[in-house]
Formats: C-alpha cells, structure tokens, sequence
C-alpha cells in the first residue's frame, strides 16, 4: 500500500498496543514506534521504525499515540529525561489511549497543551480480541477540533467512537466502563457457580440465560471462558483491579459510594492472592469457587 506521508509515533506495544498500532500501519502511514519490549514481527515487516526514546517518537510523528499500563507509565513516557514532551514541536497532538486516572490526565494535558499542542486522552475497551479486530470502543476527551483532527486514525482501529466532553472525561468514562464489565463479571460468576453448586449443568444454565433478559456480551464470552476454564489473558485481572482502585480513589475524592465496585475489587484481589492477577478477569469465577469450595467442571459430583 502506498505510504500517505501522515506520520504517526505509536509507543506502547503491547497485548492490544501491537494491533491497534498495526491497523495504522497497515492504512498506509508512516509509523515511528517505541516499546520497552521487543518490536513485533509484524510491524518490523510492515515497515516501522523502531526509536530508541519516546523522545525520539515525538521529533519524527506529527500525532503520537501512547498505549501504557498505568498511570505512572504515562507520566514518565511524557516527561522523563527522554520523554514525548522533550520532542514535541507546536501544532503536534499526543493521543492517549491508556486506561488512567481523569485528574493526573489533566494536569498531564496542561502541561502538553502549554507546549502548543493537541491533547486527546482516547481510552479503549474491548481487550486484545477488539484491538485485533478494529473493533474498540474508544471513549474521547478533548477539544472538538482535536478530536475531529485524528478521528480518521481512531476509525482504523475502533468502530464505536465517541467524545464524551473534555479533556479526562474519557478517562471517567472508561473507569464507569469498567466498573460495568467488573460487576457483570462478578454477577455471571455467581450466577454460574451458584447454578453448579446446586446441581445443575452450568452450562446449560448459561444456554438458557442467554436467550432471556439476563443475556449479555459478559454472560456469552466470559461465562464461556468460565465453563471452559480458558483463562488466558484477554484482559488481565491485575490491569482491571488498577481500573477498579481509580473508580475507587475517585469515589472518595468525590464524596460517592461505590459498593459493588469495593466488592468487585476483593474477589479481584482474591484471585491475585491465589496467583491469578495475571490470568483473564474472567478467572474472577475462581475466587467464588474458592468461597463455595466447588468448581463449575465439578457441577454432577454436587447431592442434588
């Protein structure tokens, strides 16, 4: 495919950085990429250039993507001693589409914003499946016009995109987001390990929830995880249980209750204690298991 000449900088290549930095590549543009671990196959192929700095990313891409676990993560890739700001020129834009907290991704735009730049905070969901797909929902905080400017980048990458308000409002979003996802996965859990303990085929249960009120894209993907016991990373406990403690720390600041997220949160850390925080949050299902001393695979072995 002939190159465009729009040049992006992706940093961030992980689980879901990798695809989503490789459906802008493969649109055409020049992609100028940095990764504390090895650069893909794929996109060395495809014909990207490896940075040695974020740094390096920021004087060569006119728009720089960022895709990091956390909070720290982000702060450091932009303003470390090698970091995205130290090479920003006027008129370039950052892109974050890290999951982090609202108020340090304020401060954190300001700051960009002082250089003569365009900040988005553009957080994602869908896990690895979506990102591989270009099918991400991706939540957007930002000016109109910034968000307009890089929203033809967006659609390689996502199908359901939004502006939801200003900068940071993305980031509450997708902290509402994931208190959402968590509390459904919780919910299947303990429908289906209650469905087991009782007697029960769980996944019949699950079959015949699925064509009723309780049927959702948690109680069809994850509940199948669940039965299957297929817990390889999609989206991992560890990552979900750092979303949690920002809805969290944002609920004090805010003077909000948030219950079922508290709650979410210690059958999360639960299943990190049991030497799970790397598996998929779907293995939330084994810290309820664990409660109930009875697996799903084990539902006939259950006195009727």
């Amino acid at each position: 495919m002939t190159k465009s000449g729009l040049k992006i900088g992706f940093i961030g290549l992980g689980m879901m950085g990798a695809p989503m930095a490789g459906h802008l590549l493969q649109a055409g543009h020049l992609l100028y990429v940095h990764t504390r671990s090895k650069v893909p196959q794929p996109l060395v192929d495809g014909g990207a250039t490896l940075c040695t700095t974020a740094r390096g990313v920021a004087e060569r891409a006119d728009i720089v993507f960022l895709m990091l676990p956390d909070t720290p993560d982000v702060e450091a890739v932009l303003f470390g001693e090698y970091g995205v700001a130290a090479g920003l020129a006027r008129g370039k834009a950052v892109v974050d589409c890290s999951s982090i907290d609202p108020i340090a991704t304020r401060a954190f735009a300001a700051r960009i914003q002082e250089l003569g730049c365009d900040y988005l905070d553009a957080p994602v969901s869908g896990g690895e499946v979506g990102a591989k797909a270009a099918s991400l929902s991706i939540m957007v905080g930002g000016t109109e016009m910034a968000f307009e400017r890089v929203r033809p980048l967006l659609a390689l990458m996502g199908k359901n995109i939004t502006h939801v308000g200003a900068v940071g409002d993305g980031q509450v979003c997708k902290v509402a987001n994931q208190v959402i996802v968590a509390l459904n996965i919780a919910a299947v859990a303990e429908a289906l390990v209650f469905a087991a303990k009782a007697g029960a085929d769980p996944a019949r249960v699950r079959q015949a929830l699925m064509g009723g009120f309780a049927a959702s894209r948690v109680l069809e993907v994850h509940g199948e995880r669940m039965l299957q016991r297929k817990f390889e990373p999609g989206f991992r406990i560890a990552l979900h249980q750092k979303d949690l403690n920002l809805a969290l720390q944002g609920a004090r600041a805010l003077g909000v209750a948030l219950p079922q997220t508290a709650l979410a949160a210690q059958l999360m850390q639960a299943c990190a204690a049991l030497g799970l925080a790397q598996a998929d949050h779907s293995a939330l299902v084994r810290s309820l298991e664990n409660l109930a001393q009875h697996q799903l695979d084990s539902a006939r072995s259950a006195s009727s």
